[in-house]
């Protein structure tokens, strides 16, 4: 009777024990949060490709190029010879630089930056003025155009820099030592 009554409850157990069913959602999303953001994010690009647009007319003189990386540049001074290198990964480059809006108003000098020395690639740096210095040799000075997206985007600096703020950058390089 034992062996019949444990063999019932084994039974028992065994029956009643049933995987819990997975939960559905609730709702679904559809993913438009994410659609809303892309279309943000091109309208940013497309306004803000429209007031560079605005600089560089104004600019005849200059002959701005379209970099790979999304912003434009200009060389201020420019070296010809190619013999000269441009910095690669792990050179160490000293620069400076300043930072204006769009509009022309100055947030960084010269002076506030300093002389700057970077390891390419090595360290931090937003990522236009990063990919800018792989465009330059030492001795040349070159104006950039950064979108928000290749300058401080949505973050700002936390100083100067508010949310997605397209900055003006004149950057020279001093020298160029190989790593």
């Amino acid at each position: 009777m034992k062996k019949l009554g444990l063999c019932c409850l084994v039974i028992f157990s065994i029956l009643s024990c049933k995987s819990p069913e997975a939960r559905r959602p609730v709702s679904v999303k559809s993913g438009s949060y994410i659609d809303e953001s892309i279309a943000r994010n091109i309208k940013l690009y497309e306004d803000e490709k429209t007031r560079f647009q605005v600089v560089m007319d104004a600019n005849p003189n200059q002959d701005y190029e379209l970099s790979q990386n999304g912003f434009w540049y200009t060389y201020n001074t420019k070296i010809e010879a190619d013999s000269i290198a441009k910095p690669d990964f792990g050179d160490v480059v000293n620069f400076d630089y300043n930072v204006k809006t769009i509009d022309g108003k100055l947030l960084y000098s010269f002076e506030e930056t300093k002389p700057d020395t970077y390891i390419m690639d090595k360290q931090e740096l937003f990522t236009g003025l990063r990919e800018g210095l792989k465009l330059m040799k030492a001795g040349e000075t070159a104006t950039f155009l950064f979108p928000s997206s290749q300058a401080y985007g949505y973050y700002g600096d936390q100083n100067k820099i508010g949310t997605n703020i397209p900055l003006i950058c004149k950057v020279t390089i001093h020298s160029i030592t190989e790593n």
